[in-house]
């Protein structure tokens, strides 16, 4: 080997290759920490995402006796539906005032459920404020729920965070021990929510999931056995 040629391969070449070399040996330890990093962020909104449809399935099935089948009519029921809310007037715990509404209501036998209460309000407007009763009301669902999240989108729940992928969701009546059981369950799989991580990763992160016998993915509740709505990330 000329000098001309040790030179450039000291000064040149074999730089440039440890350089090279250091550079992947970095890469490859720092690419299981990136992708841990951006999978949980990624995690926690999707996690939020999916407890908001949980949010709504249950105030759905309050009202409607059954979870909703589609995001759109999670997003119907939000924009154009409403719930029943009872408010407590006076307080059970005070002796006085049910000894006083069992001798009000003793004259109004005829009347039964939400006709008595609406009497004993009626009562309670005129001037009888020692009353013990509920008043049932309806209000929109979209001034109940979320009034503590100013940026709330109702949109955004039928996709995916970072993909626009839509979520699975599906929703079933199961006869359990003989009695029917309104289910539903909402998905993300890892495939659509760490899209544009590194594949292989994510891959390995499936095969894992699928020998551990759980969703390659997050998923709230179950249609396939009640879970009380359970997340797979609680």
């Amino acid at each position: 080997m000329s000098s001309i040629v040790r030179k450039v391969f000291t000064y040149l070449i074999l730089p440039v290759a440890i350089v090279g070399l250091t550079y992947a040996i970095v890469r490859s330890v720092m690419e299981p920490v990136d992708f841990e990093k951006y999978k949980k962020y990624r995690t926690e909104v999707a996690v939020q995402r999916l407890k908001d449809i949980r949010d709504l399935q249950v105030a759905f099935k309050n009202v409607n006796g059954r979870y909703a089948p589609t995001v759109d009519s999670l997003k119907w029921f939000y924009n154009e539906g409403k719930m029943k809310i009872v408010l407590q007037v006076g307080s059970k715990d005070d002796s006085l005032a049910m000894a006083h509404t069992k001798q009000v209501t003793a004259k109004y036998r005829n009347l039964k459920g939400d006709k008595l209460n609406a009497k004993l309000h009626e009562l309670y407007q005129e001037g009888d404020k020692n009353l013990v009763f509920q008043v049932t009301s309806e209000i929109p669902v979209k001034d109940t729920l979320f009034n503590d999240r100013p940026n709330f989108k109702v949109d955004s729940l039928a996709f995916i965070p970072f993909s626009g992928d839509s979520v699975i969701m599906e929703s079933t009546i199961k006869k359990v021990s003989g009695v029917n059981v309104p289910l539903f369950e909402a998905s993300m799989p890892w495939k659509s929510l760490l899209v544009g991580l590194n594949n292989q990763l994510r891959i390995n992160l499936d095969a894992k999931n699928e020998k551990e016998g759980k969703y390659k993915g997050l998923q709230v509740g179950s249609i396939s056995a009640p879970n009380n709505n359970a997340g797979n990330w609680e």
